[in-house]
């Protein structure tokens, strides 16, 4: 009974703070403004969305592409066609169960390429470290980038001196947990390092394998194709079009975080570009018809594509 009011739990609490998100961030709209969106909407410049949307299909084809590359590193092999079917499935089903996506992955390979669903779903972990340190380098290129802005803004808000004592505590604190980590032996801290050892050998792994030239191009456009979706698509609205690399970048890392919030990012998505947007004089009923267009389509190709694939993956063995 506990476990399957976890289940719920997990399947309708990301819903509700999606649901609560888009009634908070409408709710703050004039009649006015509301209409105001709507012309957003109808005026948007579309070309650069289907544009966007290219993009955001390289990223899919190219990630469906480096999943050969892990397989065969494991000892298995599966079509790029194949492989993009279930990725596509996967994005489907994680706009319904966060996180549910990466097993349904393994499960169509164990279903219709007989691979094991243990080393499949080990090969997506794998993946999933790799994702996890570009996502990082994105955060940390965007900070460069732009900390002249989050200098200032930080400033604006926190005096000098507050700003100098939170720099010696954050650097107190990662002595202290470095410390924990290194010396502490209670099971808590070993279970954490082993983990992070499992991540370490995970990112090496992909350096010994035979074909990793492939396997980083690949990685390279995925992310690039991620952040080409951000660029083409603030050309969509006027307000957005004039906005520098550095900015997308930034808008780029707070949609990726966000996108965890919810199933899909559904509410946070728009919410939180909107409000990054701000930050760089779009106004808020520009910088929210943006998210949401952007999030829409992008949630379109998701749904059309794993609906398609659900259809056709049993038709693409059915003579086999």
């Amino acid at each position: 009974m506990r476990q399957l009011i976890r289940k719920i739990a997990n399947i309708l609490l990301p819903l509700l703070l999606g649901v609560f998100l888009v009634y908070y961030a409408f709710s703050q709209f004039t009649s006015e403004q509301l209409d105001e969106m709507i012309s957003h909407f109808k005026e948007a410049n579309y070309s650069y969305i289907i544009a966007a949307s290219f993009f955001s299909l390289v990223s899919l084809w190219a990630r469906a592409h480096r999943w050969k590359y892990a397989l065969s590193y494991m000892g298995y092999s599966s079509s790029t066609t194949t492989n993009f079917m279930a990725i596509s499935i996967g994005y489907l089903l994680n706009l319904t169960v966060p996180r549910s996506g990466e097993v349904s992955r393994a499960l169509v390979l164990q279903k219709y390429e007989d691979i094991s669903f243990d080393k499949g779903f080990g090969t997506i972990v794998s993946e999933r470290i790799i994702d996890l340190f570009c996502l990082l380098f994105c955060v940390l290129l965007a900070l460069v980038l732009q900390f002249e802005v989050l200098n200032k803004f930080l400033l604006g808000y926190i005096p000098l001196e507050k700003l100098s004592f939170l720099g010696l505590v954050f650097l107190f604190g990662i002595v202290v947990v470095f410390a924990v980590f290194r010396y502490v032996q209670w099971k808590v801290i070993v279970l954490i390092r082993q983990k992070l050892r499992g991540l370490g050998e995970g990112l090496v792994s992909v350096l010994k394998m035979p074909n990793k030239g492939y396997f980083l191009l690949d990685t390279f456009l995925i992310w690039f194709g991620y952040v080409a979706t951000f660029y083409f698509g603030m050309y969509a609205i006027e307000e957005t079009s004039g906005l520098s690399f550095p900015v997308v970048m930034s808008a780029f890392v707070a949609g990726s975080f966000a996108v965890s919030f919810t199933n899909g990012g559904f509410g946070a998505f728009p919410l939180v570009i909107s409000q990054l947007l701000l930050l760089y004089h779009v106004p808020l009923v520009a910088g929210t018809a943006f998210g949401w267009i952007l999030w829409t389509t992008q949630t379109a190709i998701v749904v059309l594509f794993g609906a398609l694939s659900f259809l056709f993956l049993p038709l693409y063995y059915k003579g086999k």
